[in-house]
């Protein structure tokens, strides 16, 4: 039987969840695990999977749920993840989730899921608001990360640029499909038994939200909850 907690965080697209899994990290020693890193890290290796994955990324394919699950299951078996994890971003399916909650039922791993809420009218300000300085890649707002001059690099002076993705119209059209596509997983894992809390994403402090996300996790284990 596996005693590891596992942390599923989702949100929209500048809901603030990569913060909030690097916070925890730091606090309870779970490892984050992304599947963009991961597929990141894998194609790096050079080994044949990573090699598998690269080739179907660059002819633009899709990497299969299957294919992604397996990566997640080497992920956690890793010594970083011996305390728990957190999987960000993940699942993003329906199938990636059934095949998850077959891996984490075999397995006992006790499992909470938190959905972070964010308005979209204030991420779409966030993330259009947002500046990167083509050269160096760092990232700036117009508040309050703003640079010491406005649209120039702290670093290295280069003028800012809007990213593609960052760009308001395509803003609305990730959290359009964020939308229709995680509202089934979230139903999916509520059906499946798993305890599930929604946990407001803004207004806050960074850290509040991550104590309050700890303190759901740890009364949630400590009265014998969690999906197992």
């Amino acid at each position: 039987m596996d005693s590891r907690p596992c942390l599923i965080l989702f949100g929209p697209p500048g809901s603030g969840k990569g913060t909030q899994a690097k916070l925890l990290r730091q606090t309870v020693g779970m490892a984050h695990i992304s599947t963009g890193d991961m597929l990141r890290e894998r194609i790096a290796s050079g080994d044949e999977l990573g090699q598998a994955v690269k080739d179907i990324m660059q002819s633009g394919g899709l990497v299969s749920d299957e294919l992604v699950n397996r990566l997640v299951e080497e992920r956690i078996a890793q010594p970083d993840a011996e305390k728990g994890f957190i999987l960000d971003g993940y699942p993003r399916t329906v199938a990636q989730a059934r095949l998850l909650d077959c891996l984490l039922r075999t397995r006992a791993i006790r499992t909470v899921v938190v959905h972070l809420k964010v308005d979209y009218n204030v991420i779409i300000a966030r993330l259009s608001g947002r500046r990167q300085c083509p050269n160096c890649g760092a990232l700036y707002s117009l508040s309050p990360n703003s640079p010491a001059v406005s649209e120039v690099c702290d670093y290295d002076g280069s003028r800012l640029i809007v990213r593609d993705d960052d760009r308001e119209e395509v803003v609305v059209e990730r959290l359009k499909a964020y939308d229709s596509q995680t509202a089934p997983v979230l139903e999916f894992l509520r059906q499946a038994s798993y305890p599930c809390f929604d946990v407001q994403g803004e207004g806050r402090a960074p850290q509040a939200i991550a104590r309050e996300i700890q303190n759901l996790m740890e009364q949630e284990l400590a009265t014998g909850g969690g999906r197992a």
